[in-house]
C-alpha cells in the first residue's frame, strides 16, 4: 500500500509547472518506493495561471491566495516556487502551521534572510528541502562517490562556473530577477548558489573568499506591460520599445576561494555572456586524479585516473549507464541520456522520501544557509576589496 503525501504548490510560473510534473513523474519512476504525491492545491496570483495548472496537472483545486495552500488540512508539504521576495513570509506561515517545506534556491534574498528562514523551520521542527537539482545528475553523483572513496587523493583544486547568457539581449525585460527589491542579489542568488552548493557538496567547507561583480547591462525595458499576462515572464523574454529602468543587481560574479581542506578554487557566473547557453561545469583535481563535468553534456564525466602505464596518461570519457546512480530509473540503456526535468523528478522523490521517513536529509535549509554564508562573504568582499572569512555553520 502506497503512502500518499499531500502537496500544495505556491507559484505556478515555469518552475511551479516543473515541480508539478516532477511529483507526477516520481510516482512512476520510483513506483516501487511505496511513496507518491497527491497534488492537492496550486496557487498563483494570476487566476488564469492557477486555473490552467489545475487543469494540466490534476490538482484538486486552485486558488489565487497562497495562504489557502497552507490552510488546507490535506496539504502536508508546501512547495515554494515564488519570486525570492515572498520566501520568508511563506516559509514562516508554513512552518507555523507545521507543514514541511520545499523551497527553490536561493531560499532567502541574502544571508541574513536565509538564516532567519533556516531558524524558523528548525525551531518549528519541520523538514526542509532545497532545489539544488544538479546534485542529482548520475555523473555528478558518481563524481561525488569517487571523491568520497578517495579515488582522487587529497583534493587540491575546485573550479566551477555557470555561464548562461539568458539575459545577453539588452531588450530582455526587467523581470523581478533584475531587481534587488524582489530578488535580492542577481546572478549570485540565481546561478552562483548552484556553483557554491556544488563546491561544498564535492570539495567541502570554504574558509575564505575574495570576489568582484559587474552589471554590464545597466538598464532594461520595464516588464509592466506583461505583468498581467497568464504566461510567466521567462528569463529571456524580450520586448521592443518600452520604458527603460535601472537594473539593481549584478550580471557577473567571480571569486577565488580557499577550502578548509587546503584546496584552492574559483567560482564564476554570468547571465549576459555571449555564446554560452548553459555552460554549468566544474573541474576537481586531487593528488591522485581528477574529474570534470559540464551540464551541456550532463550524461558524460571525464575522469583522469593514471596508472603505471604512461600510455594511459590522460582523461577518459565515460557515459551514464544503469551502473551509475539513478540512471536505471529512467532507461535500461547505457548512453541513453537523462535531461533537466529528470533531475527534478529525482529531487521530488528524494524530498518525498525524507517526508515519509521523517528524517532530514541534504540539501535542506541548513545547506542553503551554508551556501548563503559563502555568497554573503563574497558580497562583503565586493565592498572591502579584501579576503573575507566565511562564517561557520553550527
Amino acid at each position: 500500500m502506497k503512502q500518499t503525501i499531500g502537496v500544495g504548490i505556491i507559484g505556478m510560473g515555469w518552475m511551479g509547472t516543473v515541480h508539478s510534473r516532477s511529483y507526477l513523474a516520481a510516482a512512476d519512476r520510483f513506483h516501487d518506493s511505496g511513496i507518491q504525491a497527491k497534488l492537492v492545491v496550486c496557487a498563483d496570483e494570476v487566476d488564469e495561471r492557477a486555473r490552467e495548472a489545475q487543469e494540466r496537472f490534476g490538482f484538486e483545486k486552485y486558488t489565487t491566495r497562497w495562504q489557502d495552500v497552507i490552510a488546507d488540512p490535506r496539504v502536508q508539504v508546501v512547495n515554494v516556487a515564488t519570486p525570492n521576495c515572498m520566501h520568508l513570509e511563506v516559509v514562516k506561515a508554513a512552518a507555523a502551521a507545521g507543514k514541511h517545506i520545499f523551497c527553490e534556491k536561493p531560499v532567502g534574498k541574502d544571508a541574513g534572510e536565509t538564516a532567519e528562514i533556516e531558524r524558523v523551520a528548525r525551531e518549528a521542527g519541520v523538514l526542509t528541502f532545497v532545489g539544488y537539482n544538479y546534485r542529482w545528475a548520475p555523473m555528478v553523483q558518481y563524481a561525488q562517490q569517487l571523491i568520497r572513496e578517495g579515488k582522487l587523493g587529497k583534493l587540491t583544486h575546485f573550479r566551477g562556473r555557470f555561464f548562461a547568457g539568458y539575459a545577453s539581449n539588452p531588450q530582455t525585460v526587467l523581470s523581478w530577477r533584475f531587481q534587488r527589491e524582489f530578488s535580492g542579489s542577481g546572478v549570485s542568488g540565481d546561478l552562483l548558489s548552484h556553483v557554491a552548493d556544488m563546491s561544498l557538496f564535492l570539495a567541502g567547507p570554504i574558509q575564505r573568499v575574495v570576489g568582484n561583480r559587474e552589471t554590464f547591462v545597466k538598464r532594461r525595458p520595464s516588464a509592466a506591460s506583461l505583468a498581467q499576462s497568464a504566461a510567466p515572464v521567462a528569463h529571456s523574454t524580450a520586448v521592443t520599445g518600452g520604458q527603460l529602468q535601472d537594473v539593481t543587481n549584478e550580471d557577473y560574479v567571480g571569486a577565488l576561494v580557499q577550502f578548509a581542506n587546503g584546496a584552492q578554487g574559483s567560482l564564476e557566473v554570468c547571465r549576459v555572456i555571449q555564446g554560452h547557453k548553459c555552460d554549468w561545469s566544474f573541474e576537481v583535481e586531487g593528488t591522485q586524479g581528477a574529474v570534470s563535468w559540464n551540464f551541456e553534456r550532463m550524461n558524460e564525466l571525464n575522469i583522469f585516473s593514471p596508472d603505471e602505464n604512461a600510455a594511459h596518461d590522460g582523461y577518459t570519457r565515460i557515459v551514464s549507464t544503469p551502473n551509475h546512480p539513478f540512471h536505471a530509473r529512467f532507461n535500461p540503456a547505457a548512453g541513453t541520456g537523462l535531461g533537466y526535468e529528470d533531475l527534478k523528478t529525482i529531487e521530488a522523490h528524494q524530498f518525498l522520501k525524507l517526508i515519509a521517513e521523517k528524517r532530514q536529509r541534504a540539501p535542506g535549509f541548513a545547506e542553503a544557509l551554508r551556501v548563503a554564508k559563502v555568497l554573503g562573504a563574497i558580497e562583503r568582499s565586493w565592498e572591502t576589496g579584501s579576503w573575507q572569512s566565511v562564517e561557520k555553520s553550527t
